[in-house]
């Protein structure tokens, strides 16, 4: 073979690896990770969706309800241009050298919290000391959120007794398998007050301020497709905007998406909802606070799990809000 045949072979090839580019009017299928169950939190997203702000946007939306680490690994190699992610995973990711960008800040607030039966007589986090905790698992919001709070009390993670149970923290602590949960402050205790159990919540918030949910994506598809970012983060506002305008058609939409809604306590799931919408409220949606970046990567370099400061202009940008 010539070489002149060989490169022009390589050429090809290299042109047939290349994603297709899309033409006006056509949408591209993407599966977008959530990071936790079908639930009313994600109603910005189902809104988006029904009302056809992603179709305008150019993406039919598949939502992938796995585990938070799990979308961040896949946008950070390519294989998906978008995820839900808590603000730390950002961090975390870009440590390992995963590209990851953060471009649209969802959760206002950090809605983590640690919540136990208010008989027990846990109410601080020194409180916690000795007890057992249930959590999903050792990754994610909910365990950064709970490492974030001991470190605040100076308690290291050996002088509580963590348990990964998946998403039944309600079931765990109602049947008193657990002394305390991790959970998201608009829904388990709601579910656990709606049971008839008397709780006590104690905020991650209410000690540091910290980067939470929003929309994540990587450099690849910034450099060579900010007009696909700036249509997606536009797509989820206008959710977001209708969602905190009307909340009842929101809750109506949400029982497309979410099996079990329509026979589920439709006081305790809007109360969810309601809780949810005051941690999106903004003055600008989608806006990222430096100060929280800034307290994350306090918190997480003091925790150990990161070696050394990053950028973190690089690591979260607000150049594709309206």
């Amino acid at each position: 073979m010539t070489r002149k045949l060989a490169i022009l072979l390589l050429l090809l090839l290299l042109a047939a690896c290349q994603p297709a580019t899309r033409q006006p009017g056509e949408t591209q299928r993407i599966r977008l990770p959530m990071g936790y169950i079908p639930n009313v939190q994600f109603a910005p997203f189902y809104v988006a969706v029904e009302r056809g702000y992603f179709a305008e946007a150019g993406f039919e939306i598949e939502f992938d309800y796995s585990f938070e680490t799990d979308g961040v690994a896949l946008v950070g190699a390519g294989e998906l241009p978008f995820a839900l992610v808590s603000g730390e995973q950002v961090l975390l990711a870009r440590e390992q050298g995963l590209p990851v960008v953060y471009v649209a800040a969802w959760w206002q607030d950090y809605p983590v919290a640690v919540v136990a039966k208010a008989e027990s007589g846990i109410q601080t986090p020194e409180d916690l000391v000795g007890k057992r905790i249930g959590l999903p698992g050792l990754f994610g919001a909910n365990y950064i959120g709970l490492r974030a709070l001991l470190a605040q009390a100076d308690i290291a993670e050996r002088d509580v007794i963590l348990d990964s149970i998946g998403f039944n923290q309600v079931q765990a602590l109602a049947a008193d398998q657990e002394e305390a949960i991790v959970a998201y402050v608009n829904n388990e205790p709601v579910q656990l007050e709606a049971q008839g159990y008397d709780v006590n919540v104690i905020r991650v918030a209410d000690y540091v301020d910290l980067s939470s949910n929003g929309i994540l994506t990587n450099e690849t598809m910034i450099a060579d497709h900010p007009e696909r970012v700036r249509a997606f983060v536009g797509a989820f506002l206008r959710g977001l905007e209708d969602t905190l305008t009307d909340p009842d058609a929101a809750y109506e939409i949400c029982k497309k998406y979410i099996d079990t809604l329509a026979e589920a306590d439709s006081y305790v799931q809007k109360t969810v909802l309601a809780l949810s919408m005051e941690f999106w409220r903004a003055e600008r949606p989608g806006y990222s606070q430096p100060e929280a970046w800034e307290n994350m990567q306090s918190i997480l370099l003091d925790m150990g799990l990161l070696d050394a400061p990053l950028n973190l202009d690089d690591a979260y940008t607000n150049e594709f809000l309206p």
